[in-house]
């Protein structure tokens, strides 16, 4: 092999490590996407304040079984969630309705009667942070 031939296949074998190499970086990176960010809840009412006292972080993971309905209930807290599976309708009592499927978001409402319903084939599952107050509940049932 000639030198500039052995000179082009080194500069091409070189070419194409770095490429792999930086498609191997690229998939290494840090990746951020904001799921929910909002100060109102998914029907637009606007969050309420935090009350004073001892912050309590709670945080749910819920399996809801396909075509179960949960009773109406209400939240007296700040609470969000992430669908992981499945799909989730939720109802308020004036029955206006908000679908979710895997993947999607939502900020829940504050003191407003509801219910969830998983009208799917599938269970649904979802993961829910309620921010409230220690003692303070963070479901409550009619």
């Amino acid at each position: 092999m000639t030198m500039k031939k052995t000179l082009v296949s080194s500069i091409t074998f070189m070419t194409l490590m770095l490429s792999q190499l930086a498609f191997a970086q690229a998939e290494d990176e840090l990746k951020v996407e904001v799921l929910a960010k909002t100060t109102k809840s998914w029907n637009g009412d606007t969050l309420p304040a935090y009350k004073p006292g001892q912050p309590q972080v709670t945080i749910l993971r819920i399996v809801i079984p396909a075509g179960m309905q949960l009773p109406l209930h209400k939240h007296p807290v700040i609470n969000a969630g992430v669908l992981l599976k499945g799909e989730l309708t939720v109802v308020t009592e004036g029955k206006d309705r908000f679908h979710m499927k895997a993947g999607d978001s939502i900020v829940e409402l504050v003191n407003k009667w509801h219910y969830g319903k998983n009208e799917g084939t599938e269970a649904a599952e979802i993961i829910v942070f309620y921010a409230g107050n220690q003692e303070q509940a963070i479901t409550l049932k009619k």
